[in-house]
């Protein structure tokens, strides 16, 4: 599989990659923590420049994440002894866990600076806007009265100063994190990350293809075995969906609700069922598989009869001219949201215990 959908090599806009990264070279000028949002997101370039500054790792959209994974990320954090918490930054509570933990790596750090500053930094896609939102709202709630700052910046000519509008989080050292998120252009130094953003939403969805980027999340599930365990997650899911509709349905491609479904059903319901009819398919297709995952020719013949079987699953007519286009769309959606069960893409390096 190659990284975009031409198949040609990877270009990941250079100009734009250029400006972004001045821009937050700039901001970690004048920041004195940095909140980062990491791994497949971790831009190579800028890690220099990160790695001098004292950071607290957010594992973000833990509410989607496997939890048992989540904990050998945090394990493995702790054991590099990088502070790290997972958040959903939806969620105020989760996310003045955060802001506590910040106030005090700052506070045991830092005794003489009057005022600091926090910069929250991520490739698109990753929650910053979203955490950015709660900390607004958090702060307002406790220092209703909020004053633009000032701070010098390190530069080369001495006496320059910049504006910089902040949310005030804490009193005694004052602490401001910064309104707007820095958001890293992600480097891609390998086609595997490259997907890992793309099935992330990270990349444009059109850079890579539809299509490419649900066969790249087909290859992961069926590597890691992920539909075999399916049959103990719900029983229910295994045997049997609370309705056959005779009729075909339309589908919304901006959303998983059709335009037409059987009365008395909620579309709440509908979109259960359609979990578990995709679920069952890509449980019966592994099981029933004679083949070896582990061979790219005979994964890719899995795939294949996959996407038919996720059509059916899908109820997309089968003389659809994209109908696989229209599988990969709403097969992405159900693992973006969460409804595939939790899931985290970057595996845990092993930890040397050695002495």
């Amino acid at each position: 599989m190659c990284f975009n959908s031409s198949g040609g090599a990877i270009n990941w806009f250079p100009g734009h990659m250029a400006a972004a990264t001045r821009a937050i070279r700039d901001r970690l000028k004048v920041s004195d923590l940095v909140i980062e949002i990491p791994l497949s997101s971790v831009n190579a370039d800028l890690q220099p420049h990160l790695s001098k500054k004292r950071r607290v790792i957010a594992l973000n959209k833990k509410d989607l994440a496997n939890p048992n994974v989540m904990h050998k990320w945090t394990h493995y954090f702790d054991s590099r002894n990088q502070d790290c918490l997972p958040i959903n930054a939806h969620s105020k509570s989760s996310v003045k866990k955060l802001l506590d933990l910040v106030e005090l790596k700052l506070k045991e750090a830092i005794s003489r600076e009057p005022t600091l500053l926090v910069m929250v930094v991520g490739v698109p896609n990753v929650g910053k806007s979203a955490l950015i939102n709660s900390i607004h709202q958090i702060a307002s709630s406790c220092f209703p009265v909020q004053e633009k700052i000032k701070r010098a910046t390190v530069g080369p000519l001495p006496g320059v100063t910049q504006d910089i509008a902040g949310f005030k989080i804490a009193h005694h050292p004052s602490i401001y994190v910064l309104d707007t998120p820095g958001v890293l252009v992600p480097s891609v130094p390998d086609i595997e990350t490259g997907l890992k953003l793309a099935l992330a939403g990270s990349v444009k969805d059109s850079v890579v293809g539809e299509e490419r980027i649900a066969q790249y999340l087909l290859a992961v599930l069926n590597t890691r075995g992920t539909p075999l365990h399916w049959k103990h997650s719900n029983n229910r899911r295994m045997e049997g969906i609370r309705y056959e509709p005779e009729e075909k349905h339309d589908y919304n491609l901006k959303d998983l609700r059709p335009k037409k479904k059987p009365p008395n059903v909620s579309d709440v319901l509908y979109i259960e069922d359609m979990v578990t009819e995709v679920q069952r398919t890509l449980y019966f297709s592994l099981s029933e598989f004679g083949g070896d995952v582990e061979n790219e020719n005979d994964l890719e013949c899995l795939i294949e009869e996959q996407f038919e079987a996720l059509q059916k699953a899908l109820r997309i007519p089968h003389k659809a001219s994209e109908a696989h286009i229209m599988v990969s769309k709403k097969f992405l959606t159900l693992f973006r949201t969460g409804k595939l069960d939790p899931f985290i893409l970057d595996d845990v390096p092993e930890v040397n215990t050695a002495a």
